[in-house]
C-alpha cells in the first residue's frame, strides 16, 4: 500500500529562511506514487469538461489527470508564456503581485472545469484561476490538491468552492 505522505520531502529554509518547503518530487520519481496520487485526485469528483493546472508544478498531475479524464488540459500560465488573446487576473502575494493568463478560447461558455494544483496554501493564485475560468463564462466544479497546508486559510479563501487535498499538513513541522 502506498502512503503518499511517506513521499514527500521537507526541505527547510527553501525558498528562504523559515520556510519549510514540501517538496513533491519524491512522489514524482516513484511511478507508483505518482499513479496512486493521480487516480485518487481522479476519484475526489465527478468528471469535468476541463482540468485547468496552475503553473507549474500543477501542470504535473493535471495534465495526466486530464488523460485519466479523456478531457481537455488548460494551463494557467504566468503574464506573458501564453501566445494569442489572453485573459487576464491580478492576484496579490505577500510580497507584491503576480498575474495568471488562460487563452481566451481555452474553454466554451458552461463548460465545467476543476483546477489542480501540487499545493495549497494561502489560496490566492487558486482563487486568481477560479477567476479567469469564470472570466471565460466556464463553471469552475472543484479545486484539487496533493497537499494542503492547514491553518493558512486557502481553503477558506476559495469557499464555497468544494476543496479536496490528498493530504493535509500543518504549516510547522
Amino acid at each position: 500500500m502506498i502512503r503518499l505522505e511517506d513521499h514527500v520531502r521537507e526541505v527547510p529554509d527553501f525558498p528562504k529562511k523559515g520556510i519549510k518547503f514540501k517538496d513533491i518530487m519524491p512522489m514524482l520519481q516513484s511511478p507508483e506514487a505518482f499513479r496512486v496520487a493521480v487516480e485518487s485526485l481522479g476519484a475526489k469528483v465527478q468528471r469535468p469538461d476541463a482540468v485547468v493546472g496552475i503553473e507549474s508544478r500543477g501542470f504535473l498531475f493535471g495534465a495526466p489527470l486530464a488523460l485519466h479524464w479523456g478531457v481537455a488540459f488548460v494551463p494557467a500560465r504566468k503574464f506573458g508564456k501564453l501566445p494569442g488573446r489572453t485573459v487576464r487576473q491580478v492576484y496579490s502575494l505577500e510580497y507584491g503581485e503576480d498575474t495568471l493568463e488562460l487563452h481566451a478560447d481555452a474553454l466554451k461558455k458552461g463548460q465545467r472545469a476543476v483546477i489542480v494544483d501540487d499545493l495549497l496554501a494561502t489560496g490566492g493564485t487558486a482563487l486568481a484561476t477560479a477567476q479567469l475560468v469564470r472570466q471565460l463564462e466556464a463553471e469552475v466544479t472543484a479545486a484539487l490538491f496533493v497537499i494542503e497546508l492547514v491553518g493558512l486559510g486557502g481553503r477558506d479563501k476559495l469557499a464555497p468552492l468544494p476543496v479536496h487535498a490528498l493530504l493535509s499538513l500543518p504549516v510547522k513541522g
